[in-house]
């Protein structure tokens, strides 16, 4: 075996919520984890501007704001927080083989993957910069609805995910126009009929979004072409949610854990155990139907205490 091989008690990997929690649980169980920031240090929630349904800030906190309270709370307690992204895993043996940035390989008694999902977006150069500013682009109605409230804005999707999230906002918007770029609903019977008796939901099928339009700082309106009738017209709106799906980051764990068919890993109920002895999970690489900051941190202390356990069982 290599000198240059590390051998650690507790990896964690990624750095949003759950990735934290899990370290400030670990650390003070005297684990001395280590944690690897991964491509976007502090998650998906250093691209948000405001987040005012985390517990204990009655008065709001920005999301970078939030993620830099976590690490300095993590690191307090002895977490080893360090740059750089897991490039490739072997779980087959009994000692977990991790490696970094394709060159150091470090062996760990256990691992916590908390490497979240990335919400898919169009990608139209309009829609990234509002997106980047802050001001009016989101993949995340529960999360940002509230700011729209008595407003008109617009989703874009198909799926049950669309419909959620499309009569979520119908309770707080004064107007939702949900771009359909098929002709048909891809979401159950029953979800599907539950929008199209919403009073102020205007569905718009055979719908493609051509340009988020703005003052350059916030969303105004969206430019949309019927696909029918090749007719462009602009929709007034202050929001423009994007509903259309999210990629877990689990790519380099597919061929270890047990995923489902989009990829999230699956645990064993009630626990953030994997297939694998010694390998928990925790956040939205495996949650694909809350996606919220406070449920990934709770899934997080999960997986640390499970980690606690599984090492104490080995003693």
């Amino acid at each position: 075996m290599s000198d240059t091989i590390e051998k650690i008690k507790c990896l964690i990997i990624g750095s949003g919520p759950a990735g934290y929690t899990a370290a400030i649980y670990a650390s003070r169980a005297n684990m001395f984890p280590v944690l690897y920031q991964g491509t976007q240090p502090g998650g998906q929630l250093t691209t948000t501007n405001e987040v005012e349904n985390w517990p204990g800030n009655p008065e709001g906190i920005t999301g970078p704001e939030m993620m830099v309270n976590l690490q300095e709370q993590a690191q307090r307690f002895g977490t080893d927080v360090r740059d750089g992204w897991v490039t490739k895993v072997d779980f087959t043996g009994p000692i977990h083989k991790v490696w970094v940035n394709d060159s150091k390989e470090i062996h760990c008694e256990t691992v916590i993957i908390s490497t979240g999902a990335s919400a898919k977006y169009l990608g139209l150069p309009s829609e990234q910069h509002y997106l980047q500013m802050g001001g009016g682009v989101s993949a995340c109605a529960v999360c940002d609805g509230f700011f729209y409230r008595n407003q008109e804005v617009v989703i874009v999707g198909a799926g049950d995910s669309a419909c959620e999230e499309a009569h979520y906002l119908s309770k707080l918007c004064k107007k939702v126009t949900m771009l359909v770029r098929s002709e048909n609903f891809r979401a159950s019977k029953i979800m599907a009929e539950r929008v199209r008796k919403t009073e102020n939901i205007e569905i718009l099928l055979n719908t493609e979004t051509l340009e988020v339009i703005g003052d350059g700082q916030v969303v105004t309106a969206v430019k949309v072409l019927d696909k029918t009738t090749k007719e462009e017209k602009t929709i007034q709106a202050t929001g423009f949610f994007v509903a259309i799906g999210h990629k877990p980051n689990t790519d380099i764990f597919k061929d270890f854990l047990d995923l489902d068919e989009t990829g999230y890993i699956k645990n064993i109920p009630g626990s953030s155990k994997t297939n694998v002895a010694g390998v928990f999970v925790g956040g939205d690489a495996a949650d694909h139907v809350y996606r919220q900051a406070i449920t990934a941190a709770g899934t997080g202390c999960m997986a640390a205490l499970d980690a606690e356990r599984y090492l104490a069982s080995l003693e």
